[in-house]
């Protein structure tokens, strides 16, 4: 039976456009209508004589059509029986899911650990692009090193000696894409040579927890008190240790220099390992910062350091210095899980630091970020029941509550409610029981210079109104006790 367009039995909406022309304008349209569903599988259609009467077109002009989707597989074409459309099903074009959904930007952005990004030293940035890409050879735009730049890893090993006492040479410091990824490619290669517990402090940072978890890792909890992390808690069988001895994440205190002696006498004694994350190290502001442990136990300490907090995280930059006979196996690591972390701003960055750039830019923060803290404490000083604590150091302030009455839970609706956007103490702790002790992480470094005293003044308003709210409790209690001491 001829298969013409009248005889088809049904009406084709085609849409072919002026653009791109007469071919590949009826492609075009045959292949949305495909795609979309519009035209199911096994559907005939019209003949090249029919469907070129129809649209106006040359014979010619949709015999080349058919063919070249047929090539595409969009049609089956058979002698005698004209073409159909061909089994393809129709394309899935809802929104996809994200993983994860983006949160909206704060009102107030009083997380820990964030820097202010707004103070980004944009121009000394752009003058160390200038002059680092207008000097550098073609290849710098090839594939990278593995290991780093040897530029920025020579920049950065002559800055951390200079400024944070670190013992290194170039060779033994690699460049990644920021603390995240330098734990995830130690805890791979630790998990590999056969360790299988690494200790980390208790409260700490989860996500990284987390991370070193997914490696196939345990993480026996290393419990800290005001003198930092209890080293004489390490139990048998511990293969590394993860501290922030110089401002513990998240109560601010340093690690005892007993202490630290005693965590590298643990790490010659049992040929363990200490990994050194010094993720704010730079910023101390009552005295010049305490040096970095691994000055002192070079061949038993990773250290970790990042521009995160110094510059901005969207730089993705950090460095890990390690123990010669680690650098080959997290080498190799880091080639097989990203290649290498891209060059562009490795160079940009070995200029900053170079010049001395990056230090001025710290400098200023330092005294902009002391400033924001003893601001913050003179808010704090209006309610006596929540507690600050750590030394001055860091971006952030530890507050614990008073006992009773204020429920980290409560306070955290009230901030969110508000558009305050803050941490709580309570999920840093490895297993959190109802006798956890409540307090918030009070970041102060992430609102501009403008924005910051608004936002101090929307969580006074909190503080106030939950310690007007604690006070009315207990004035009830007191007189309900009264109450049934009368009537007895």
């Amino acid at each position: 039976m001829p298969n013409d367009w009248a005889s088809s039995g049904f009406d084709l909406h085609l849409d072919i456009g002026p653009a791109g022309g007469r071919r590949s304008g009826l492609e075009s349209a045959l292949r949305e209508a495909i795609r979309s569903g519009r035209l199911r599988p096994g559907t005939p259609l019209p003949s090249t004589r029919g469907l070129a009467k129809e649209l106006g077109l040359s014979r010619g002009t949709v015999s080349a059509a058919y063919e070249q989707l047929a090539e595409e597989g969009y049609l089956a074409v058979r002698p005698g029986s004209g073409a159909r459309v061909a089994d393809v099903p129709g394309a899935d074009l809802s929104p996809a899911v994200p993983a994860t959904t983006p949160d909206r930007p704060p009102r107030y952005d009083l997380r820990p650990g964030l820097p202010d990004v707004s103070a980004f030293p944009v121009q000394a940035w752009l003058r160390a692009c200038r002059r680092a890409l207008g000097s550098a050879p073609p290849r710098i735009f090839g594939a990278g090193d593995p290991q780093g730049h040897p530029q920025l890893r020579a920049a950065v090993a002559d800055y951390l000696g200079r400024t944070r006492g670190v013992l290194t040479t170039p060779d033994r410091v690699v460049i990644t894409s920021g603390f995240h990824q330098s734990i995830g490619l130690l805890s791979r290669v630790l998990h590999g040579n056969g360790t299988t517990a690494v200790a980390m402090e208790d409260p700490g940072h989860n996500v990284y927890r987390e991370v070193v978890q997914r490696a196939g890792l345990t993480t026996p909890a290393l419990t800290v008190d005001a003198h930092g992390a209890r080293i004489g808690s390490l139990a048998r069988g511990i293969g590394a240790v993860v501290v922030t001895p110089s401002h513990q994440y998240p109560t601010g205190v340093p690690l005892h220099p007993d202490r630290r002696q005693s965590l590298c006498e643990w790490a010659r004694a049992t040929g363990g390992l200490i990994v050194e994350d010094d993720y704010d190290g730079e910023f101390r502001y009552d005295r010049q910062p305490v040096g970095a442990l691994q000055g002192i136990a070079p061949d038993q300490v990773v250290y970790c350091g990042t521009a995160s907090k110094t510059l901005g995280p969207a730089l993705r930059l950090a460095w890990m210095v390690l123990p010669r006979h680690l650098v080959g196996a997290i080498v190799k690591a880091k080639e097989e899980t990203d290649l290498y972390t891209e060059t562009i701003g490795q160079v940009a960055l070995a200029e900053l630091i170079s010049t001395h750039a990056y230090e001025r830019h710290i400098r200023a923060a330092r005294l902009r970020y002391r400033r924001r803290r003893e601001l913050l404490l003179e808010h704090l000083a209006a309610f006596p029941a929540f507690t600050p604590h750590g030394v001055p150091a860091g971006l952030h302030t530890l507050v614990t509550l008073p006992p009773g009455g204020i429920t980290e839970h409560r306070l955290l609706a009230d901030c969110a409610e508000r558009g305050i956007a803050l941490r709580g103490l309570t999920e840093l702790h490895h297993r959190p029981t109802a006798d956890t002790p409540g307090g918030l992480l009070i970041g102060f470094a992430a609102p501009s210079e403008h924005g910051y005293p608004t936002a101090l003044g929307a969580l006074s308003s909190v503080l106030a109104d939950a310690t007007r709210r604690s006070g009315e409790s207990a004035r009830q209690h007191s007189r309900h006790q009264g109450e049934g001491q009368g009537q007895d």
